[in-house]
């Protein structure tokens, strides 16, 4: 350019024979040559003159100056013909387009961002000065990442109407590797310990193909912070490294690292003081210190002593303190006196907060949820908390706060949560597929949040083969202002389970009640329940297996064998959950503890409790919680209580736990628990029957009687069942899908067993096998025999409701389970 600008000048003297040094002259007209997409306007814009005005030599070559400094011309002459003014411009080249070809490291984006920065993008004129620059500024990035054959090349390709193709070439070659790594001036840690906190490694061998010995400058870097870290915290003050040299071998494969180092000794506190202003919270700051006399310097430990006061300080509004440690080092004694300088700076309040994103939920539902008040001082805690609830919420993918200053006043802010919703299960679909189960279907409504306003409202309908329910739920999860909840359900099924799909030994029951429930917080994490339901039962076509024999003696009148099986029941709920999970769907961090006890009252026809209990574990194992595990515990115990008729009461039978599906994913919906026993009672010829003809048996001995066992389920009163789940990146999707898409390897495992029946009744009898598939009494009897199932599980928030596939596999079962290894479910509750 500055060639240019030189030329330029030799042109103006070159025109001395009718243009006088320095003298005047008026212009009468201004002429531009050669624009072909810059308007002839927004050139003359550039100019320091305009027809009328007086010029000299001076003004003209400031005009050159102008144009150049617009950024569209790359050769600028400028003539003069009696008053008239004459420029003939060369523009620059439009780009046309901008291709990478070759680049690895770089992503198509990141290199399109760092060019649009320099003003390089297509539609824009290209500036041929800053290629140069460019490709020095790529090489030298791969050269920070150990690339040091690395060449990036800029092609130009020229087009019709001034248009240009830009095209970027990389020849990424092969990382250079840490051939070797030497630190010098070490006596108290040998090389070994020390090349263990690094990230950088040398040499490698072959077998270690899971780790990496590729040198990059900016691990390195850290790598000496890392060294130093290890040295502070254990006591070594002065330890510093002196010098480090990188040499880069001749063919630029191979890098060998060296470091000078200085340890030092090692240092005691004697003790800690406070200075600055502690906000009336002296004595919960010096609790909250972990430093003590006598102990070596830790800089860990330093750090966090200061996070920490700067955490508390945060609670109480002062958003922007400073905290620093000042050591005052007595190198004779080797000790060191610290004083921990706080400077709380001003208390920030709160002006006001914004709820952004929220395109079907009512403001209201989301403010109540928080916990940082408009007009209140700024705490870190309380956004926090306030991000946390916001994401527990069932409609809710994901939630982002920010803070913004308020301009001309230091001490406000304004805060802005940013919420992006999901589908809370407005509609829900339903179908199933099993080996023995047949196709079933399901269609409901069930929304969580109803008509915007966060209360819970559904009209349910289940059909298949054995099952017909419908019910109509409502729940207010904020019945007062203060949390308290408030809601009911209507409810009626009819289920035949003499269908095989069901899995359960065959009987037929019409139940229909009504119920309420309320919900009382204690705290943040803690909330109490408590519910009424009054409900019928009318059940018939019940087999006759040994089982039932106790619970019919409970519920029937002695003096009327054949009357129907009909009870009332009033049933008291009670339970409590304790959640710190970071979201409501799809959570990676916190946990769920939840124990619920349902109890029948005395007046009710049949006395029993039931009481379940969850809890989940999730552990994130990356920073940015793509990778979790997730443990779950479920348990289950029910009886009676009181007896009737002389009978003790037990637990109904059709209030009995079962497992299998929904959680025992590999095996058939309720497959998993002790099976119906029917005796066969021994019998004898009899006499001849004179009227009818043949022999009457009569009974035989007890002792030789023999007993089935069926195939289907009747469940039991004690579970337990466990889940580990490895959560994991959802296969070719991106970042933005993660919250609403999870992926997991599973291992599920569990039992379902009954505690009151007597099976060994039947130890010293045979039991009579029409197939070989039959399971046998142990089988189902013993609590110890675990079936375990794996298998990969995919969960979907789709705009229907929850998705749920699964492909799962049987591990560990026993005769007669029955198996599917294939699951669908639309609408599954997950």
């Amino acid at each position: 350019m500055i060639m240019k600008r030189l030329a330029a000048a030799m042109l103006l003297a070159g025109i001395s024979h009718t243009l006088h040094a320095e003298e005047p002259f008026t212009v009468q007209d201004i002429q531009v040559e050669g624009l072909q997409r810059v308007a002839l306007g927004a050139a003359l814009n550039n100019l320091p003159f305009s027809v009328g005005d007086s010029v000299t030599d001076f003004t003209l070559s400031r005009s050159i100056k102008s144009l150049f400094a617009a950024g569209h011309f790359d050769d600028i002459r400028v003539y003069r013909d009696g008053q008239t003014v004459i420029f003939r411009l060369k523009e620059r080249p439009t780009i046309n387009a901008i291709e990478f070809d070759g680049n690895k490291d770089l992503k198509d984006e990141q290199l399109s961002e760092s060019l649009t920065a320099q003003r390089i993008e297509v539609g824009e004129p290209l500036d041929r000065t800053l290629l140069r620059s460019i490709e020095n500024g790529l090489t030298e990035f791969y050269h920070g990442v150990g690339k040091y054959q690395a060449e990036v090349e800029v092609e130009l390709v020229y087009l019709p109407r001034n248009r240009v193709n830009v095209k970027l070439k990389f020849d990424e070659g092969d990382a250079a590797s840490v051939r070797q790594i030497n630190i010098v001036g070490n006596e108290v840690f040998d090389n070994e310990t020390l090349l263990s906190v690094m990230e950088s490694q040398q040499d490698m061998p072959w077998w270690r193909f899971m780790s990496s010995d590729r040198y990059q400058k900016q691990t390195l870097q850290g790598d000496f912070e890392s060294i130093q870290s290890y040295y502070l915290d254990r006591g070594y003050l002065r330890f510093a490294i002196e010098s480090s040299q990188v040499s880069v071998s001749p063919d630029k494969t191979s890098v060998y690292v060296t470091m000078n180092v200085d340890e030092g000794e090692q240092y005691k506190v004697t003790g800690v003081r406070y200075a600055g202003d502690l906000i009336g919270q002296d004595a919960l700051i010096e609790r909250l210190t972990p430093i003590q006399p006598g102990e070596l310097y830790n800089g860990a430990l330093v750090t966090f002593t200061e996070e920490n006061i700067a955490r508390i300080l945060a609670r109480f509004g002062y958003a922007n303190s400073k905290v620093t440690t000042i050591p005052d080092i007595d190198d004779e004694n080797r000790e060191v006196e610290l004083t921990i300088n706080v400077d709380p700076g001003k208390r920030i309040y709160v002006r006001r907060i914004d709820i952004a994103g929220n395109a079907n939920t009512k403001d209201e539902v989301f403010r109540r949820e928080l916990r940082q008040l408009e007009g209140g001082w700024l705490s870190n805690d309380a956004l926090e908390l306030s991000k946390q609830r916001l994401q527990r919420l069932p409609y809710v993918e994901q939630v982002e706060f920010e803070t913004r200053d308020v301009p001309g006043i230091e001490d406000q802010v304004d805060i802005s949560f940013n919420v992006r919703e999901q589908p809370s299960g407005s509609f829900n679909a339903g179908v199933s597929y099993g080996n023995f189960q047949g196709l079933s279907f399901q269609i409901g409504v069930e929304q969580a949040n109803f008509l915007g306003s966060g209360n819970s409202a559904g009209v349910n309908l289940n059909t298949n083969k054995y099952q017909k329910t419908i019910s109509f739920s409502y729940t207010d999860p904020y019945f007062t202002l203060d949390g308290v909840s408030l809601g009911g359900q209507i409810f009626y099924s009819a289920t035949d389970y003499s269908s095989l799909g069901s899995n359960l030994e065959a009987y037929k029951q019409k139940r229909y009640g009504i119920g309420g429930t309320m919900g009382i917080p204690i705290n943040e994490t803690n909330r109490l329940n408590f519910g009424a339901t009054i409900s019928v039962s009318d059940l018939s076509l019940l087999q006759d297996y040994d089982q039932l024999r106790h619970f019919k003696n409970v519920l029937l009148d002695g003096n009327d064998p054949d009357g129907r099986l009909k009870y009332i029941n009033y049933e008291l709920t009670a339970g409590w959950v304790q959640s710190t999970l970071n979201r409501g769907l799809f959570p990676t961090a916190g946990h769920y503890f939840g124990l619920n006890t349902r109890i029948s009252t005395p007046n009710s026809d049949l006395k029993f409790f039931k009481t379940n209990f969850e809890a989940r574990k999730y552990i994130p194992l990356t920073r940015n919680h793509a990778w979790s595990l997730m443990g779950k515990v479920e348990l289950g115990y029910g009886n009676g209580y009181g007896s009737r008729n002389g009978y003790d009461y037990t637990l109904p039978f059709n209030e009995n736990f079962t497992a299998g599906g929904y959680n025992m994913r590999g095996f058939e919906h309720r497959i998993i628990g002790p099976r119906a026993v029917f005796r066969i009672p021994a019998s004898i010829p009899g006499l001849p029957d004179p009227i009818a003809g043949g022999n009457s048996p009569l009974p035989g001995d007890p002792l030789t009687d023999r007993y089935s066992v069926s195939q289907r389920s009747i469940g039991g009163n004690a579970m337990a069942v466990a889940t580990l789940e490895l959560i994991t990146p959802t296969p070719f999707l991106g970042e933005d899908n993660r919250n609403s898409v999870r992926t997991s390897v599973f291992v599920d495992a569990g039992n379902v067993w009954d505690t009151e029946f007597d099976f060994d009744r039947y130890a010293g009898l045979t039991q009579q096998r029409q197939f070989q598939r039959e399971p046998t009494l142990v089988d189902y009897s013993d609590p110890t025999l675990i079936r375990v199932s794996t298998g990969v599980s995919v969960q979907w928030i789709s705009p229907m409701g929850p998705l749920t596939f699964s492909l799962a596999k049987i591990v560990k079962k026993y005769e007669g389970d029955l198996q599917e290894n294939f699951s669908f479910n639309i609408g599954t509750t997950f």
